[in-house]
């Protein structure tokens, strides 16, 4: 895994603090890019983590009915503007041959991909990729709510607009009856 280079961040912080017109020597922005490079080794800590590691361990148990988890907790960083966008990953998967996994390496996964610059059609596709390519389930499907700091805060400013992204795998791609049921799942409290 590579180091991240505070130096090179702390130097990129002075030199935008300048040219939007700031000081960076006055009292309230001394310490900001040392803060801005803790910060981003922090938001970023998933960028050299395979999300697929986290199903590595599985677990024989004579179940294949639906495993949801939701309302998973998240935030990331648009790749497009560096501005954070945060909401709730839904994780579902109909295990097959007795295959399952820890819960929380759902959310683990989910953490470890939002945690890089990204786009949420990414985090989306890339949970569901990891799954359907280790547990070898009879489907997966992730959805995806999030809020983007980049269309609330400048652009078209529309703050509470929240976008939502989905990725159905194996018996979830062609069945609306079970994406049906499971929607009606996570709607549920």
């Amino acid at each position: 895994m590579e180091k991240v280079n505070h130096a090179k961040i702390e130097e990129a912080v002075r030199l935008i603090l300048e040219a939007v017109g700031e000081n960076p020597d006055r009292d309230g922005l001394l310490d900001t890019p040392k803060r801005v490079a803790k910060m981003y080794e922090e938001v970023f800590s998933g960028l050299h983590t395979d999300p697929k590691l986290y199903f590595e361990t599985v677990f024989e148990e004579q179940y294949e009915e639906l495993v949801l988890v939701k309302d998973i907790p998240f935030y990331s960083m648009c790749e497009h503007h560096l501005v954070p966008f945060f909401g709730h990953a839904h994780v579902a998967y109909l295990p097959k041959g007795g295959k399952v996994t820890g819960l929380s390496k759902l959310a683990r996964a989910v953490e470890s991909v939002a945690r890089r610059p990204q786009l949420q059609e990414r985090i989306t596709s890339d949970v569901a990729n990891a799954i359907m390519e280790m547990l070898q389930p009879h489907g997966v499907m992730v959805i995806v709510e999030a809020e983007h700091m980049c269309m609330a805060m400048r652009g078209v400013k529309k703050p509470g607009a929240k976008t939502v992204t989905t990725a159905a795998r194996g018996i979830y791609e062609n069945n609306s009856q079970l994406r049906t049921e499971l929607l009606s799942l996570i709607r549920s409290s």
